[in-house]
């Protein structure tokens, strides 16, 4: 379900909810993590993701939302983008993305890894600019491998449309652990 003025996902409500309010405790908003489609994810990534677009597939998505059901937080998980990464055994979070609550990221990297492991995958991993300092993932007890690829998809042999500015260069690997 979703509030058709935001397309921000809403689940129902919980009885710990009868306030009206999210339930804060020491001011941090009460989560939990639940399911969402594909669809709902990919609209709460177009309006709060910060440089990137939705997504065109998925193996799974997970949310987090607070004790009113407000969506606060999604992870879109699919196929790894590197090719040779892509031996049926790892998943790639292609997108984490939150409305900016406190420890949402942590939760969703979590919830994540804890998903592909029931379904039977190995590894996951996920990657960041380098501005983004990984407090999260950290957090959520990810480990940084190092820095990986950079520059652009668009090459003369393999023609794609150009790579936003803002995404060229290294990136940061983690995998969960």
């Amino acid at each position: 379900m979703t509030t058709a003025d935001t397309m921000t996902p809403v689940l129902p409500a919980t009885p710990e909810t009868a306030s009206g309010a999210a339930v804060r405790l020491h001011g941090v908003v009460r989560m939990r993590v639940v399911p969402i489609h594909h669809a709902e994810a990919n609209a709460f990534v177009a309006k709060h993701h910060r440089h990137h677009k939705p997504t065109p597939g998925h193996k799974f998505s997970v949310a987090v939302a607070d004790t009113d059901g407000v969506v606060r937080g999604v992870a879109i998980v699919g196929r790894p983008v590197a090719r040779h990464l892509d031996d049926g055994w790892v998943l790639e979070v292609n997108r984490c993305c939150t409305d900016g609550t406190r420890n949402a990221c942590s939760m969703l990297y979590q919830a994540a890894w804890r998903v592909a492991k029931a379904m039977g995958y190995q590894k996951l991993i996920t990657y960041t600019l380098p501005k983004e300092g990984g407090a999260s993932l950290r957090g959520a007890g990810w480990k940084c491998l190092g820095e990986r690829g950079g520059g652009n998809w668009n090459v003369k042999s393999r023609p794609r449309v150009n790579t936003d500015e803002i995404l060229r260069g290294q990136k940061w690997l983690w995998q969960a652990s």
